[in-house]
């Protein structure tokens, strides 16, 4: 049995860290660590919800945690390996050469749901870089000998997934080699982006925004984008477009319009600018199975991170979802 201890977001959140050995990209030990929302013991459980984040970003959305608490989900949050609660001390923030990597911790992840919520039906939550990370899993645990290994996962949340590399198709084709030929040689050398701070500054308590969130673990200018990472991104990208075979109904959260800027600005508040939300309606499709698809009018990249109307739009969106999808497999 996992050992919980406190958590640092305080009363009611505890934590438990998966050691996961030695990094297969070089740098020393590795762990992914585990939150749960705690809840009392004889509270009635309907389901069980098992969260994972995006770049430059960690668990912080206890909103969301008590969303899911107050419909009777016994909630779970993974920072994946050399991520917020789960980096050490010189590691790269974020970095994996291959996305693959993380079903070590996701199956983990998951068989602790298991043992803690027995039988009850899981829904899987992410947002941005998680909204890849968890149907590539996904398409690979359905894939996998031996019987259905997710069985008991219901559905699937996806907030602002990216299912694709945001820009011209110039850095789609030949920009992709580049970064390709580049991850060969210098894996962790940084990608020289344009800098900007508007998404971040537009959540942040301490700028214009409303969220208090450790800028450690997810600073307002993001981390730097590294060759390797963004290959091993485009190569998830490219499996997506192939087509997945998820296995459970998907549920596709989206800001109506995209607005990238360098610096804050007032129509940062209202859509989505970190990625283009055309691209997320174009390949939601290839997740397979069942698919809802919906643009949150005025949302935020993260949805639930947004101005107070399109954030209850976008909880609205979900229960409704939850309410027809769990009793359609139930």
């Amino acid at each position: 049995m996992p050992a919980w201890t406190p958590d640092l977001l305080g009363r009611g959140y505890e934590r438990t860290e998966i050691p996961l050995g030695t990094d297969p990209d070089g740098e020393g030990p590795i762990e992914a660590v585990l939150v749960r929302r705690t809840r009392p013991k004889r509270a009635k459980v309907t389901g069980a919800v098992l969260y994972v984040h995006g770049f430059s970003d960690y668990f912080f959305q206890t909103h969301v945690a008590d969303f899911f608490a107050e419909r009777g989900y016994a909630f779970y949050a993974l920072d994946l390996r050399k991520c917020g609660r789960s980096r050490r001390p010189g590691q790269t923030p974020h970095y994996v050469s291959d996305l693959a990597m993380y079903d070590v911790e996701l199956d983990r992840a998951l068989l602790t749901v298991r043992d803690e919520v027995p039988g009850a039906p899981i829904v899987l939550a992410s947002h941005s870089t998680g909204g890849l990370v968890l149907p590539l899993w996904l398409d690979r645990l359905n894939r996998r000998p031996g019987g259905t290994p997710a069985l008991d996962i219901h559905g699937l949340i996806l907030n602002s997934p990216w299912f694709d590399l945001q820009g011209g198709p110039f850095l789609r084709s030949v920009g992709t080699q580049l970064i390709r030929a580049f991850s060969k040689v210098r894996p962790k050398d940084v990608v020289k982006l344009p800098p900007t701070d508007a998404y971040g500054t537009s959540l942040h308590a301490g700028h214009a925004g409303e969220w208090t969130f450790d800028l450690d673990f997810k600073p307002v200018t993001g981390f730097p984008v590294t060759y390797g990472w963004m290959t091993a991104i485009r190569h998830g990208h490219a499996q997506l477009h192939r087509g997945l075979d998820v296995g459970v109904p998907s549920l596709v959260l989206r800001s109506d319009k995209t607005h990238f800027a360098r610096s804050h600005r007032e129509e940062v508040d209202t859509a989505d600018a970190v990625l283009d939300v055309q691209q997320i309606g174009r390949w939601a499709g290839c997740l397979g199975n069942a698919v809802t698809s919906l643009p949150i009018p005025d949302a935020r990249h993260d949805v639930f991170l947004s101005l107070p109307e399109p954030r209850a739009a976008a909880f609205a969106a979900v229960d409704a979802w939850l309410a027809g999808t769990l009793t359609s497999t139930a």
